[in-house]
């Protein structure tokens, strides 16, 4: 199976296997702590999913405001559609990454060529970083102080991924 798909329990196990050998203490400990968050994960992921539109909406907002020269805001309803899109695109992205506990399908969805592609479009890549700041201070302000710090990694990875 490739490692990219690989949940983190799917991955030690893998491993313990390939070794021939029982999952350590350790190993065990991460698979609990795993599960004994996993409804916090859940419960943000969903609370993403709930109110992606309010998160897509401010986040837009606050972009036009630091970026008003950019395609998306050019009055062109095709540039603003396909931002709009996109943005929803990376929320479910955060969420499905909350779920799994893990970056991989942020790296191999949301990063992996999508800076050239960006760029093929003449999107400027500082452009897109700052919506994606944007879409995660929206975020982090439906969120607890604990769930916010859950989420945001998720966020980071991508802005740090997309990063110019």
């Amino acid at each position: 199976m490739d490692e990219s798909v690989m949940s983190i329990i799917t991955r030690m196990i893998a491993v313990a296997d390939l070794e021939a050998r029982y999952l350590t203490i350790a190993e065990l400990q991460t698979i609990r702590d795993f599960f004994e968050a996993g409804q916090q994960r859940l419960r943000i992921a969903n609370i993403l999913a709930a109110n992606s539109q309010t998160i897509i909406n401010t986040g837009t907002q606050r972009f036009w405001e630091r970026c008003p020269v950019t395609p998306s805001n050019s009055g062109n309803p095709t540039y603003r559609a396909s931002c709009i899109r996109d943005q929803g695109w990376y929320i479910r992205l955060v969420s499905y990454a909350l779920i799994e506990g893990d970056t991989k399908v942020i790296d191999t969805v949301g990063i992996r060529g999508a800076k050239e592609m960006y760029t093929s479009l003449g999107i400027p890549l500082k452009n897109l970083v700052e919506c994606m700041h944007c879409l995660k201070e929206a975020a982090m302000d439906l969120l607890s102080l604990d769930d916010g710090m859950v989420a945001m990694p998720y966020f980071d990875h991508i802005i740090t991924g997309l990063t110019p």
